[in-house]
């Protein structure tokens, strides 16, 4: 570990990662993500490799100390009083924590990648995500995939960023330990996965006349497809599924939020398999 080192120059060129972040958030970074809070950052110093730096206030550095001790030397860890770190910042960080990793590349979440990764026979689970543009719902999912014990994630075009700050934050960190994936063409991906790997594909929609939830059968390789609120799924989408599953709801109910969707699609599965959470 690098530190700690002071900042007390709003101009020090150290910290110019943590600069204008709501600004970068808009516009992007150069292989950086940024992110926030002390629970998340904990789980971030998990994967020290990961870290690019650290800026925290004197009282997070000590609250996180005992986390520390395995960082590379290449890290820096910076500390600064909070009203400096929200001048460089350019908000108000009210938990004091801030941290800059590397983003993983385009080659490690390629859809290649991934079909590398899943076994060839063991029990899989794949959550597949279409047209998730909410940093909100893209961290929620994230959040049940670990508590299911999602194997992976698999997100189409169109979804927004998983290592967004927010999307980041609303994982609680998990979004930074879940294994995920991009694809271009879902339905391809999706069917890819059912010829090579052997996978059932469940695709999860309201109002098409789907199995309910209660009677459908999932297998031990299975992967669940769920679409934004709203649109829902493509219905190429639909056509290359195994089965639709509905959730039954009260009448004059048309749809739950996707991630409260998935949540109870992955607590069938994991009591029908009795599968365990992701730590």
């Amino acid at each position: 570990m690098s530190g700690p080192l002071p900042i007390t120059d709003l101009d020090d060129p150290r910290v110019e990662v943590f600069r204008d972040v709501r600004d970068r958030d808009l516009r992007g970074r150069q292989g950086i993500f940024m992110a926030e809070s002390e629970m998340v950052v904990r789980r971030l110093l998990r994967t020290p490799e990961r870290l690019h730096s650290l800026l925290l206030s004197p009282a997070k550095f000590e609250r996180l100390a005992d986390a520390m001790g395995n960082l590379p030397a290449e890290v820096g860890v910076y500390v600064a009083d909070l009203e400096v770190m929200e001048q460089i910042a350019g908000f108000h960080i009210h938990r004091g924590v801030l941290a800059a990793g590397w983003r993983p590349s385009e080659q490690d979440v390629a859809f290649d990648r991934l079909l590398e990764r899943v076994p060839g026979e063991e029990p899989c689970l794949i959550l597949a995500a279409a047209g998730i543009n909410n940093s909100d719902n893209m961290g929620g999912l994230f959040r049940t995939a670990a508590a299911f014990g999602v194997d992976h994630m698999l997100l189409a075009e169109g979804c927004c960023d998983p290592l967004y700050r927010k999307a980041i934050r609303v994982s609680m960190g998990h979004a930074l330990s879940v294994p995920w994936a991009e694809c271009v063409d879902l339905p391809e991906a999706a069917g890819m996965l059912r010829s090579e790997r052997g996978f059932r594909i469940v695709a999860v929609e309201s109002g098409e006349g789907g199995t309910p939830l209660d009677g459908c059968e999932f297998g031990e390789r299975t992967i669940v497809i769920v679409g934004a609120e709203g649109q829902g799924l493509d219905r190429s989408v639909l056509d290359i599924a195994d089965d639709i599953v509905e959730i039954p709801m009260a009448a004059g109910v048309p749809s739950l939020n996707v991630v409260v969707a998935a949540g109870i699609v992955m607590n069938r599965i994991r009591h029908h398999s009795g599968a365990q959470g992701r730590a």
